[in-house]
C-alpha cells in the first residue's frame, strides 16, 4: 500500500502538470489534431479554421485576433496555405509562431506530382493565391513525420519542462504515421496502376499522388477558390469518358455542384466524400482517421 503522503505528492504533481495547459492556436483543424496528439494534456488547442471548413476561403474575425494574442504559441502550415490576413495577424501579435512545413521539400503548385490536367485546355482556373508551392503536405504521411517533428520542436521551445513528454508522444505518433503509410501502400498497390485515377473537386491530393502513384484529376487548382473555365470542365468530362474513371469524389469542405455536374454528364456515380483540407466527424475527426477513410474510399472506388 502506498504511503498517503506519497500519494498526495503524486496527486499534486499530476495537478501541476495539467493545471495550466499551454494555450496553442493552430491555423486549421488538421494541424490542430497533430498538435493535440503530441501535446496531450500539456496543451490546450484552438484552431482558427475548424472541421469541415475551407482554409482557402476563410476570412479572419476579430475573435481570431483575440485567440492569437492570448496564445503562447501559434502554429501555421506555411507554404501559402494561410491567407495574408492570418499571416499578418500572427506576425503583428508578437506571439511565438512556427511553420509545420519548415524544411519539407514542397511540390510546385503546377507540378504534375500525381495529378493531371488535359493538355487541350488552358490554365485560366489556375491563378490561385498560393503562389509557387502546393501547401497540402499532410496528404503524404511520410512527410507528416517531419511535420510532426516541427510541431514537437515548437512545443518544446514554448514549454521546455514538457520536453520528455512531447518527445515520447512524438515517437508514438511517428510510429502510427509509419503504419499509416504502409497500410496506404498496401491498399493502393492492390489496385492495378491503370485504375489508380481519381476525380476530386480541387487539386489537394498531389502529394498523395506522388507518393502512391495515383493520378488525380481536379476541375479546380490548388486553391478551392480558383474557378475552372468551361473549356477545362469539358476536357475533364472527355477524359473521364475516355479513360473510364470510376472514382469520383466530392470533398467535405466544398460545394459539390461542380463534381455532381461532371458525374452527371459522364454517367458515373459519385463514389462518396473525401476529407481534403479539414477534419470532419468521426472517424475523420483525427488526421489518421481522416486519412484512413480516404485510403479506403479511394482504393474501393478505383477497383469498380
Amino acid at each position: 500500500m502506498k504511503h498517503p503522503k506519497l500519494t498526495l505528492i503524486a496527486a499534486l504533481l499530476t495537478t501541476a502538470a495539467t493545471a495550466a495547459p499551454l494555450p496553442v492556436v493552430t491555423s486549421f483543424s488538421i494541424l490542430g489534431d497533430v498538435a493535440k496528439q503530441i501535446g496531450g494534456e500539456r496543451v490546450s488547442i484552438q484552431s482558427l479554421v475548424g472541421a469541415n471548413q475551407d482554409t482557402h476561403a476563410y476570412h479572419m474575425t476579430s475573435g481570431d485576433i483575440k485567440k492569437i494574442r492570448s496564445a503562447k504559441l501559434v502554429l501555421i502550415n506555411g507554404l501559402g496555405l494561410e491567407a495574408a490576413d492570418i499571416q499578418r495577424a500572427v506576425k503583428q501579435s508578437k506571439v511565438s509562431y512556427a511553420e509545420a512545413t519548415k524544411g519539407i521539400k514542397p511540390l510546385k503548385a503546377e507540378e504534375e506530382g500525381g495529378h493531371h490536367h488535359d493538355h487541350d485546355h488552358d490554365h485560366e482556373g489556375h491563378h490561385h493565391d498560393h503562389g509557387e508551392y502546393d501547401p497540402h503536405v499532410w496528404n503524404d504521411p511520410v512527410l507528416m513525420s517531419a511535420y510532426a517533428q516541427n510541431v514537437a520542436e515548437a512545443l518544446i521551445k514554448a514549454d521546455p519542462e514538457g520536453k520528455v513528454y512531447y518527445q515520447q508522444r512524438l515517437g508514438n505518433y511517428q510510429m502510427q504515421l509509419k503504419k499509416l503509410h504502409s497500410d496506404a501502400q498496401a491498399a493502393f498497390n492492390a489496385v492495378p496502376a491503370a485504375k489508380r485515377k481519381v476525380l476530386t473537386g480541387h487539386d489537394a491530393f498531389s502529394y498523395m499522388g506522388k507518393r502512391y502513384h495515383i493520378e488525380f484529376i481536379a476541375p479546380q487548382g490548388v486553391s478551392s477558390e480558383a474557378e475552372p473555365s468551361a473549356k477545362q470542365v469539358a476536357a475533364i468530362i472527355r477524359q473521364i469518358k475516355r479513360e473510364g474513371i470510376k472514382a469520383v469524389f466530392t470533398e467535405n469542405i466544398k460545394d459539390t455542384r461542380m463534381v455532381d455536374r461532371i458525374a452527371k454528364e459522364t454517367g458515373v456515380n459519385v463514389s462518396g466524400k473525401l476529407y481534403s483540407d479539414a477534419l470532419g466527424n468521426a472517424p475523420a475527426d483525427t488526421y489518421i482517421g481522416m486519412y484512413r477513410h480516404n485510403i479506403k474510399a479511394m482504393s474501393e472506388a478505383m477497383k469498380k
